[in-house]
Order: structure tokens, then sequence, then C-alpha cells
């Protein structure tokens, strides 16, 4: 009974896992503003956090260049990686599934989609636009590039990766296919179709600040490139940063819908732990 007890009161008292996260970064930011103090950091290279937080005040109040405000260029940014990656996903998701499915499609397939994988997506500018002009549809196509063969390679794998015996053993038991598709092969495929999805998520934050840096000033792409014109370092810093909190918060509502469609996986971690 003492020692059932000990153990329920260690899970208790058990730290969280976001404060170990949120104390590294409070560390670090400490450590950078006394080693800028010091001297041992170039103010100008790497503005102490101190001045990044007035720059963040001014970014929100008279914007830069002045008139557009960083909620002026976080929202066109986060809209534009919406939706180029929601379109690469509605698209991925049916085609590899189809591919996955049939060994005939997946080996007719495999060199169009190793070839496109490789190639770089910004290499495609050029091409893009001239196809669709300095717009929108420039930057969305490039995201939705950049995503969509990222997403598809990983649900051909998972459909693939499915094991036989499942499949086997649902038959066994006089399952249809349609029943085998969506209580068997579709649940195990989603942790690596996730997976896939993560990955291009970070795919699509490079794309999209090479697209904003051309052709538009709105955008955080476009905010860092202008610091850069300007020798704003701050600006491009308190940039990266915004871009870093977007990425950050689209991946945990990653892993709250993957909790939510795959909660027997989020439960086998709580017991692991």
């Amino acid at each position: 009974m003492r020692s059932s007890n000990s153990v329920k009161q260690r899970r208790q008292w058990r730290i969280p896992d976001w404060a170990y996260g949120l104390g590294t970064v409070i560390a670090l930011i400490a450590l950078w503003e006394f080693a800028s103090a010091q001297g041992w950091l170039g103010t100008r290279q790497f503005p102490p956090p101190s001045r990044l937080a007035d720059t963040f005040q001014m970014l929100l109040e008279r914007g830069f260049p002045r008139g557009l405000t960083a909620d002026i260029h976080i929202w066109a940014t986060l809209w534009r990686i919406i939706r180029g990656y929601a379109l690469a996903t509605a698209l991925a998701l049916p085609i590899g599934i189809i591919i996955g499915a049939s060994p005939f499609l997946d080996r007719a397939s495999s060199p169009l989609v190793t070839f496109a994988r490789s190639v770089a997506t910004i290499s495609l500018l050029p091409l893009a636009v001239a196809w669709f002009g300095v717009g929108e549809q420039t930057r969305i196509f490039l995201i939705t590039y950049a995503c969509f063969w990222i997403i598809l390679t990983s649900v051909i794998d998972a459909v693939k990766g499915v094991n036989v015996q499942y499949i086997h053993a649902a038959q066994t038991l006089g399952a249809s296919r349609r029943q085998i598709f969506f209580q068997v092969m579709l649940p195990a495929s989603l942790p690596r179709i996730f997976a896939g999805m993560r990955v291009a998520l970070g795919v699509a934050f490079l794309v999209i600040v090479a697209v904003e840096m051309i052709g538009t000033v709105r955008g955080l792409g476009a905010l860092i490139m202008e610091a850069r014109t300007f020798y704003r370092s701050d600006v491009a810093v308190v940039g990266m940063i915004f871009i870093a909190i977007i990425g950050f918060a689209l991946s945990k509502i990653l892993d709250v819908l993957e909790r939510i469609l795959l909660p027997w996986a989020s439960s086998l971690d709580e017991v692991e732990r």
C-alpha cells in the first residue's frame, strides 16, 4: 500500500513537460541579455532581448514599413500557408491512398514521385511567375508543390506499411472492403501520415519566407527582406520569432488533431511514461 501511494504522489508532483522547455527558453534569453550587456555579443548583429521587446512593440503599433503592422504581416503569411498546405493535403491524401493500395500504381508512379520530390521548390519560382504572374497564385502554388510530394510520399509508405496480418484477420472475421479500409488500413496508416504532414509543415515555412521576399510587401518574409535592406537586424529577428511562433502553434494543432483521431496512440504514450 505504501509503495502504491508513493508512486501516486510522484506522479502527482511530476513536473509537466512544457515546464522544461519554458525553463530552457528563459535561461537562454537571460544568458543572451547578459552576454550583450557584457559586450560579448555585438548588439548590431545580435540585438539583445530588451531591444527586441521594443521592436516588437514598434511593429505592433507603427509597423515596418510604416503602416504595415505585425498583424498584417502575420495574417498574410498564415493565410498563404493555410491555403497551400490545405490544398496539398486534400490532393495528396486520396492520391496517396490509391497509389499505396495498388502495387501496379506504386511501381508506375515511383520514378515520377522520386523525381518531383527531388526538385528544389524555389528553383520553380521563375516558371511559376511565368505561369501565374507575380501574385498570390504563385506563392500558393509553390507552397502546395513543396508540401504535396512530402505528404504524398508519407501516405504511400504508410498504406504500404500496414501489416498484412491485420487485413487477413479482418477478412477472416467477415469484414467488408469498406470496413477493412476505414477500420484497419486508415487507422494503422495515420501515425506515419501525421509524421509526413509535420515535415511538410516545416517545409511550407521554408518556402513561404523565400517566396514572400519577391513581389510583395505583406508577409513575414517581406518584413525580413525590408529589414535586411535597411540593416534592421532587430526587425529581422522579431520576424523570425513570429514565424517560429506560428509554426509552433500550427504544429500543436496537428498534435491535437492526431490525439483526437488516434486516442489509442496517446494513451500508449502515457503508459510508457
